[in-house]
């Protein structure tokens, strides 16, 4: 199986505690530029730099990674203005070349964000975690697919709330499903192309975002999230990985019990 040099990294969400985590596993294996796609770069920018423990100021000062680690770069973007995507892209390619893997951390946390949700704020929730990626998504596999055979890789941050909505989370966990299932549908079609669709559904997860929560059983953290991509990504893997592993076998166990045990389960968590 061919492997892939991550040498140009795409995030789409470059916020993300979870997205940091990823780029800084996968920066020791060559990789030279990184390029944060967000609604405030800078701050994403310095995220991704802290967490790399790397002067922010270096775009476009150094020629190549040194021991000081990639380039970091930031471009503005909101994953819910569809019609700016194309031109995104178009500029990640035409400055640094078809990436070698995008990751799409595009996301709205959703504790509770089930009953007592107006319109507005379910419209959100669902164009943030579903509507978004997915248009963004489709736009990449058009470029990323491009007959070269070149093998590239696709990951997709979802979550173990897609995998059986609870009843204090059913919006969340409705559009986390909602990309969940496009992303291993887009694997399947992208099968043979070299395109890689990893789907990521990690457990709760200890970050910024979810800072004074009362953390769920088999909680993880930002760098385990981000081990287990890496692993992933340059090991040849594709279709999901759940993190922590138990989350896999224990959701394929729990997302088929009779509902009203699993309300008793999931009780208000």
């Amino acid at each position: 199986m061919a492997t892939i040099s991550p040498r140009t990294v795409l995030v789409l969400g470059g916020g993300s505690d979870i997205g940091a985590a990823c780029v800084a596993a996968l920066a020791g294996h060559g990789t030279r530029d990184v390029v944060l796609a967000a609604r405030r770069p800078d701050e994403a920018v310095r995220t991704v730099t802290d967490t790399l423990g790397i002067d922010p100021q270096l775009d476009g000062e150094r020629d190549g990674p040194t021991t000081a680690g990639p380039r970091v770069h930031g471009l503005e973007w909101d994953a819910l203005d569809t019609a700016a995507t194309g031109p995104l892209l178009d500029r990640v390619v035409e400055r640094w070349g078809l990436p070698d893997v995008v990751i799409v951390a595009v996301g709205r946390l959703g504790h509770h964000a089930g009953l007592g949700l107006g319109p507005d704020e379910v419209d959100t929730m669902v164009r943030t975690n579903f509507a978004g990626p997915a248009a963004a998504l489709s736009c990449l596999a058009d470029r990323l697919a491009d007959g070269s055979g070149t093998e590239r890789a696709v990951v997709v941050l979802s979550s173990v709330a897609g995998v059986r909505t609870r009843r204090s989370n059913f919006v969340y966990g409705s559009s986390k499903a909602g990309i969940d299932a496009f992303a291993l549908g887009l694997g399947d079609a992208l099968a043979g192309s070299g395109v890689r669709v990893l789907v990521v559904r990690p457990g709760f997860v200890r970050s910024s975002m979810t800072e004074g929560l009362d953390p769920a059983p088999f909680a993880t953290d930002p760098d385990t999230v981000g081990r287990s991509v890496s692993r992933a990504v340059l090991g040849g893997r594709s279709g999901v990985v759940s993190v922590p592993g138990v989350l896999g076998p224990l959701f394929a166990v729990l997302r088929v019990l009779p509902r009203p045990l699993w309300r008793r389960i999931a009780g208000d968590r």
